[in-house]
């Protein structure tokens, strides 16, 4: 009896540039997220500060005006009336200056907040690379063990066949080839888990946008 060694379809995980650039990362919801917050905070204190300062307007008023409708609509009854205004809320300077310092604490948790999510992310993105790349070396490990114990199969099938060796060489070999071959699938699931928590850390890969359209 001579036993055919199987063969279990290897794919070579993708290969993870070097240098990635800091900015793949605002692609991600939350980093986006948290910028957003952190501009709107500051997009208020320009707007509560603009409060401390006058506002000007220039007002015009044209028309018809007479006693007598029959020369309502003639030179002599029309009215210009042109002039600035200006409103100035000068009495409530505290309660501005309250709200400006009220929005630059706001703005200041933002800011700290979205330092806080850029951190998070760029540990996800180390872990998941670590993660990725130990288990992508053990793939690569894995492979060649299913080549090394597919090789000692087919000679300890040789040897048999041969006369020269026992049959019992067959099984242990066969033996040693199906185990590594289902610890190189499991790797294979884990390198394809990992791969997509690497995706989800990077917010979609590490493709730039040009590179994707």
């Amino acid at each position: 009896m001579v036993v055919t060694p199987a063969f279990v379809r290897v794919s070579t995980p993708p290969a993870v540039p070097a240098g990635l650039p800091s900015d793949l990362l605002r692609r991600r919801p939350d980093v986006r997220r948290s910028e957003r917050q952190l501009a709107a905070a500051t997009a208020r204190i320009g707007v509560a500060t603009a409060e401390l300062f006058p506002k000007f307007w220039f007002n015009g008023l044209g028309g018809f005006q007479s006693l007598k409708t029959s020369n309502l609509i003639s030179p002599g009854s029309e009215f210009y009336n042109f002039g600035p205004s200006v409103q100035w809320r000068l009495l409530e300077y505290p309660r501005i200056r309250a709200q400006i310092r009220a929005q630059t604490a706001q703005e200041e948790e933002m800011l700290a907040q979205f330092e806080k999510t850029v951190l998070t992310s760029l540990e996800d993105v180390e872990n998941a690379l670590v993660t990725y790349a130990k288990e992508k070396e053990r793939y690569r490990a894995l492979t060649e063990s299913v080549a090394a114990s597919r090789r000692a199969l087919e000679l300890a099938n040789l040897v048999y066949t041969s006369g020269v060796g026992e049959f019992l060489n067959v099984l242990v070999a066969e033996r040693a080839l199906y185990q590594s071959e289902d610890a190189l699938a499991e790797s294979q699931g884990t390198v394809s888990v990992n791969l997509v928590a690497l995706y989800k850390a990077l917010g979609g890969g590490w493709e730039s946008g040009e590179e994707t359209e």
